[in-house]
């Protein structure tokens, strides 16, 4: 597993061994930040540019550390497991991201407050866990996704996802055995 593009372009990220992580495939990693970068929901130019970003069930931290390498301003990551927390801390340091990096860890479905709200939130809980939708309204109750902010979740193929309330369902897209949902997060006044 690398960082697909930007400052950091080729880097290797760390992984634990055994089955508490699973990485998502660098093909579906680089699909996803095409799409943030030049499609429709690139309005503005890509998505992650200059924003802070949240990635939440973190495992490496390769949703966080590829949208730092392309040009996110910060990230935080939410990770509850101590293999990934360690093979994260690394990742961090390997890349020199220390300043612009901020580790929480804990679980995205009972998160801390924001320190910031964010533009863009990755979830990549454990598949058929059905923990996404719970999750997105955790975070949003918690301040970490600002208005008419995005959220990635991705998921088994073969799983569900009832929006909570406040997200609506944008896109979705098949790799492999993953399935990537994108959400609008617009709050009700």
């Amino acid at each position: 597993m690398r960082i697909i593009a930007g400052r950091h372009r080729g880097r290797a990220l760390a992984a634990p061994a055994g089955a508490a992580v699973r990485p998502t495939s660098d093909r579906a990693r680089e699909a996803l930040f095409d799409i943030l970068a030049h499609g429709a929901l690139a309005e503005n130019g890509p998505a992650y540019e200059g924003a802070a970003v949240l990635d939440a069930f973190a495992g490496t931290g390769a949703f966080g550390l590829e949208a730092i390498s392309r040009g996110a301003a910060q990230a935080f990551f939410i990770e509850n497991g101590r293999e990934a927390l360690a093979a994260l801390r690394d990742n961090i340091a390997a890349l020199g991201e220390a300043t612009r990096c901020r580790i929480l860890p804990g679980d995205a479905t009972k998160p801390p407050r924001a320190a910031l709200p964010c533009r863009l939130a990755f979830l990549d809980p454990p598949y058929g866990s059905g923990l996404a939708a719970t999750a997105l309204a955790a975070l949003a109750e918690a301040g970490w996704l600002e208005p008419g902010g995005l959220a990635v979740a991705e998921m088994a193929k073969r799983e569900t996802l009832a929006p909570p309330p406040g997200f609506a369902i944008l896109d979705e897209r098949r790799y492999g055995a993953a399935r990537l949902v994108f959400l609008r997060f617009e709050p009700s006044p």
